[in-house]
């Protein structure tokens, strides 16, 4: 269960997903926040130009890997709009980050797509829980979770 301040950093991670989208990417955004409540870092999707690499959850994890000591990355969070890719849940895990907390989980995010009729991606769309055991993962919120789903139908082309 989240707090109000948790539940304010899901929040924020829509409105990445939103800026991912309005300019032009898929709507994913993410949030590093320390265990103190700071947040430390932010990034939406950047994959439009090519490298699919380029999501959010990634590039945190690189960016605590460079600017944090491992015990500050295993008090930290990370939120996010949509739960980890098993690329982002292994550079987590690597990284060793804290826990995850997600408004719309990988098993939604592919009924969504489903629906929408977008093909599957090339890589299985893992729980981050059966890319990293032991792994604290908090979600889906379904307070939120239209709201991403939203976001999706807008970015591929459905009312």
């Amino acid at each position: 269960m989240v707090n109000d301040a948790e539940l304010h950093h899901l929040r924020r991670c829509v409105e990445l997903a939103t800026e991912a989208l309005e300019a032009g990417d898929e709507p994913f955004g993410s949030v590093l926040v320390a265990a103190d409540g700071t947040v430390l870092a932010e990034d939406h999707n950047r994959v439009a130009a090519g490298d699919r690499t380029r999501h959010p959850e990634f590039e945190l994890a690189r960016w605590a890997a460079a600017n944090m000591a491992p015990g500050e990355r295993a008090a930290a969070t990370v939120f996010t709009s949509g739960e980890h890719c098993p690329m982002c849940a292994a550079a987590h895990g690597w990284v060793g980050l804290g826990r995850i907390v997600y408004v719309s989980s990988s098993g939604q995010l592919t009924a969504w797509l489903a629906e929408l009729g977008v093909p599957a991606p090339p890589v299985r769309p893992l729980p981050a829980r059966e890319v990293v055991p032991g792994l604290v993962v908090e979600g889906p919120f379904p307070e939120l979770a239209e709201q991403v789903r939203d976001l999706h139908r807008r970015f591929y082309g459905s009312p």
